[in-house]
């Protein structure tokens, strides 16, 4: 992607601060010049080069460009002459001191408003990116996250979008400022001398391609370090969640064996890119001088030959001219390599941009109605093609009934729960709802619906209310003409978490920490719970929800979950066999299908996979 990619991508809604910075960089160019064209009579008074005979030139009898600067410059210095008659040489060189500060103040002033108008911009397509990386990751299927490691997706919402903002973000004021100034300098230099400047020009191509052959090898390198920058993150990711089990089995020698060849190829890699980057100012410089003294040498030769092109003063302008290009050239390659750089992380970023999601909504859906049942009918799923997961299923949820899922670890029990939602599609047959298959909704509605407690809850590093009242829109009159605050309250209480609560420091506002940390495990369930009877959903989801709890832990929340349950449709996950006695139906999966389904009683007659569980818990 080029630089005016990256301007047509990223810049479009700030047009209008685009256009002002534009012209404020224009307009403190040509002041810069004006500065500058002081030294001119400054040098000839000085070095008492001032001609007497000069007369006034009427430019309305001047045709052309080159004739009427040459009738300018001779106009400025009958002016020059004149005021040097009248009031001495000290005193024009006083006025033209003036002059040179005057100029100088303007041209910094127009300075600043260029780059007050783009900091609007480069903070504004910062946001966008960071907002735009943030809505993808929300929208995309849970497939994705199976595949895709979890710090790898961090380090890109962290590390290359901090890299973009270092390289690319920045360079936007040069590439927005650097060649209108070279451009108008090299217009005038051209004015001044084109023979001088065809000449220059002519060795500048030697000077781009070493600066970008650099350049395209440091996108190479960049794009590799960024990609063991993740590796990094994901391994710290890791051991922060495996800590436990590292220091159970002695692993902190391997780990930190491992974790030393990561950083260490990570440096080599980062030492070439920082060379080759840090290489750009020294022979932008290098190449710069050279080139000042071939026009010394080149222009000389005018100056000093039989037929001038140039005077001396005029030739110093030149000079002061062209120095000042070579500042914003050197700022121009080392932009060059920045974007460079930050190419390696956007393409990084834009790999997730780009990812389609498998879960397509419906072009024109249909509203949500659930009145007689959720079925399954020949149901396959997989999550790699060729290994199935779900085979054949067919199953039939009727409204306000309980269904419990039984089975071995693997057996595809949350899976076929995970589609209920539409978290996954089936790869074959149809979910359906009162007969309509549920991809004829939208994934809101459906969802909406639906209320669901996992095994690991999942909390917040916010306050107990915000965390219970997560699922539904506190903008909105609270239920039954309750106040929200009395609602979360009455929730907590269903939820027999009312009272550890009240008993915090400042208990519906107290912060609870990362995923719930300063909770115990039956704590972090029964907010979990209360969150989903504040929702109140018609089709409740219980993935496994007291399977990690202890004793007295679970005997709360299996009371909080019966009330929860009370008249609603219920999918259970059931590893505690005792906790689903009294389902309307159990059904027993067995390798993706389901081998015996019943009441409790009827499955333990059969002897078969489900009495088999039971004996084993028992």
């Amino acid at each position: 992607m080029s630089a005016n990619n990256i301007l047509h991508r990223f810049v479009p809604p700030y047009r209008g601060q685009m256009a002002l910075n534009i012209l404020f960089n224009l307009l403190s160019t040509i002041l810069s010049l004006f500065s500058f064209a002081a030294i001119i009579p400054v040098l000839r008074i000085l070095f008492g080069l001032t001609e007497i005979d000069v007369q006034w030139v009427n430019l309305g009898q001047v045709y052309g460009m080159q004739e009427t600067i040459a009738a300018l410059r001779t106009n400025m210095y009958f002016l020059l002459n004149e005021q040097i008659a009248l009031h001495g040489a000290g005193y024009v060189l006083f006025l033209l001191g003036l002059f040179l500060v005057v100029m100088t103040g303007l041209k910094c002033g127009a300075a600043w408003l260029a780059n007050y108008f783009m900091v609007p911009i480069r903070t504004g397509v910062l946001r966008d990116l960071r907002q735009q990386l943030y809505d993808k990751i929300l929208s995309l299927p849970m497939g994705y996250f199976t595949e895709a490691k979890r710090g790898d997706v961090i380090s890109r919402m962290t590390n290359d979008v901090n890299e973009v903002e270092a390289s690319i973000m920045s360079a936007l004021d040069i590439l927005f400022k650097d060649p209108i100034m070279i451009l108008v300098y090299l217009v005038t230099l051209f004015v001044i001398s084109w023979q001088l400047t065809l000449f220059v020009l002519l060795l500048m191509p030697l000077s781009v391609f070493l600066i970008g052959r650099i350049g395209r090898s440091l996108k190479r390198s960049s794009k590799q370090g960024q990609e063991q920058n993740a590796e990094i993150l994901s391994s710290v990711d890791e051991t922060l969640l495996g800590l436990r089990v590292i220091k159970g089995f002695n692993a902190q020698s391997k780990l930190h064996v491992r974790f030393l060849s990561l950083i260490n190829a990570t440096r080599a890699t980062f030492n070439r890119i920082n060379r080759r980057y840090y290489l750009a100012h020294p022979l932008s410089e290098f190449l710069g001088t050279a080139l000042i003294a071939i026009i010394l040498w080149f222009g000389g030769l005018l100056i000093l030959g039989d037929h001038a092109t140039i005077d001396a003063s005029t030739f110093i302008y030149y000079l002061v001219i062209f120095y000042s290009i070579i500042n914003p050239s050197k700022d121009l390659s080392k932009a060059t390599y920045g974007i460079r750089r930050g190419m390696a992380s956007l393409e990084r970023i834009d790999e997730i941009l780009a990812t389609s999601s498998n879960i397509h909504e419906p072009e024109k859906p249909l509203p949500v109605s659930f009145c007689r049942s959720i079925a399954f009918e020949h149901v396959s799923f997989s999550y790699v093609p060729g290994r199935e997961v779900l085979s054949d299923i067919n199953l039939e949820v009727p409204k306000g009934k309980m269904i419990a899922l039984v089975g071995q670890s693997g057996s595809g029990k949350t899976t076929l729960t995970d589609l209920v939602p539409r978290f996954y599609d089936p790869v074959a047959g149809a979910v359906t709802m009162d007969g309509v298959d549920i991809r004829r909704f939208a994934t809101h509605d459906l969802r909406a619906l639906m209320g669901i407690v996992s095994q690991e809850p999942v909390l917040f590093n916010d306050t107990v209310y915000n965390n219970i009242t997560f699922g539904v829109d506190t903008s909105l009159p609270a239920p039954e003409g309750m106040t929200w605050r009395q609602a979360v309250e009455n929730a907590a209480r269903i939820a027999n978490a009312h009272d550890f609560i009240a008993d915090m420091p400042d208990g519906y506002d107290t912060v609870i920490g990362d995923r719930g940390s300063r909770l115990s495990g039956g704590q972090r369930q029964r907010l979990s719970i209360a969150r989903a009877i504040l929702k109140n959903p018609p089709v409740l989801i219980l993935d496994e929800a007291t399977s990690a709890l202890d004793s007295e832990s679970e005997r709360l929340v299996q009371e909080a979950l019966e009330h929860l349950m009370k008249d609603r449709t219920t999918l259970v996950v059931a590893h505690r066999l005792s906790t689903i006695r009294h389902a309307d139906m159990i059904c027993v999966l067995h390798e993706g299908r389901i081998v015996e389904r019943g009441t409790h009683e009827q499955l333990y007659a059969l002897g078969g996979y489900y009495t088999k569980l039971v004996d084993m818990q028992q």
